[in-house]
């Protein structure tokens, strides 16, 4: 399923102008974050941070396409969706600064993002079943990239789905790279779309850089898992830069890769041209918008610099509802230590 925006008419499908509008703004809203965010991580600001310059549309796409009482499972790169979602981009930052996710000012249906890789995709798994189970009418999206296609957790979090009938939909943004591992490195094949057809449901494949036709696909998905039919998305985009802050992409990438001009493109641009050439919007609106997003993230970074770091034993109040022995042990444990060297102090 792969969908060039330039070969379609606007008046052909089932969104209208105000979508793409929405589409468009959280694109702009999503590349100047990760744009500020990089600087900051430059300046020392935070420790490390992953851009996802280039995946902005299949993300914000894959957002719009949630209905409020569904649940986003995210990666570390879905910043872009938890934003379009509505996670404000101060909650973002302050994860990348090391801030638990409990001091969250929001009540988006948004799962804390997963770093470790693929371990996200068990518990949409779960959560699907649970929705199966007591009939609810909601279904979780669970983001993935295709390195983590290569894990166990992946191959054991589908089988449950397919076998259970779990409300999820797997939703893999193809950008190309696991780090520095080309995907014809990680699997043989031919798609990723079809691996589904082991874990017994659907497998669709999209144009990972035109966000209405994610948002069309991801729609579609949701609805076929509200009934019981899980579904493994793959969006075929692209990194435009690093793996994280610490990688070099020189080192392993050695010119163009053997891909279509339409996945190498900036979505963000490419999304914007269409958008002009059809009339949704003008210049004005364009720099109106992008004077209220640079607004957004100053806001954002000011508030962010604003809260007071957690003290260390707070991480054991969210650990479980009733404290356990084990759990109140390791507390006196950390206090003791915070007491007598002091480090904490120091860091702050």
């Amino acid at each position: 399923m792969n969908r060039i925006i330039g070969e379609r008419d606007l008046a052909e499908t089932w969104f209208d102008s105000t979508d793409a509008r929405a589409a468009l703004r959280d694109l702009l809203r999503t590349r100047r974050f990760d744009e500020r965010a990089l600087a900051l991580q430059r300046r020392g600001w935070m420790s490390g941070y992953p851009p996802f310059e280039g995946q902005e549309a299949a993300q914000v796409g894959a957002a719009h396409a949630l209905r409020d009482a569904d649940v986003a499972f995210p990666t570390y790169r879905s910043n872009a969706l938890q934003i379009a979602r509505g996670v404000p981009m101060s909650d973002v930052l302050l994860f990348r600064r090391g801030f638990p996710e409990y001091h969250s000012d929001h009540d988006e249906r948004v799962f804390p993002q997963a770093v470790p890789i693929a371990s996200q995709i068990p518990h949409a798994a779960g959560a699907g079943m649970y929705a199966a189970r007591e009939d609810e009418s909601w279904a979780a999206l669970c983001c993935l990239g295709d390195g983590a296609t290569s894990e166990g957790d992946f191959h054991e979090g589908l089988n449950f789905a397919g076998v259970f009938d779990a409300q999820t939909v797997f939703f893999c943004e193809n950008n190309g790279w696991a780090i520095s591992l080309p995907r014809q490195r990680q699997t043989a094949s031919d798609t990723i779309a079809q691996k589904a057809n082991a874990y017994g449901f659907d497998g669709v494949r999209v144009d990972g850089n035109d966000p209405l036709a994610v948002r069309e696909t991801v729609t579609e998905a949701l609805a076929s898992a509200r009934d019981g039919e899980p579904v493994l998305v793959e969006a075929l985009t692209y990194r435009q830069g690093a793996h994280t802050t610490a990688d070099d992409p020189s080192q392993y990438r050695d010119g163009e890769p053997d891909l279509p001009e339409w996945r190498l493109a900036d979505p963000v641009e490419r999304f914007r041209g269409w958008c002009l050439d059809q009339g949704i919007v003008d210049d004005d609106w364009i720099e109106t918008t992008e004077a209220e997003v640079e607004s957004e993230i100053e806001t954002a970074v000011e508030t962010a610099e604003s809260v007071d770091r957690p003290e260390p034993e707070d991480m054991f109040e969210h650990v479980f509802a009733e404290a356990t022995p084990h759990l109140d042990r390791q507390r006196d444990e950390v206090r003791a230590f915070t007491d007598e060297h002091d480090t904490y102090e120091l860091e702050r």
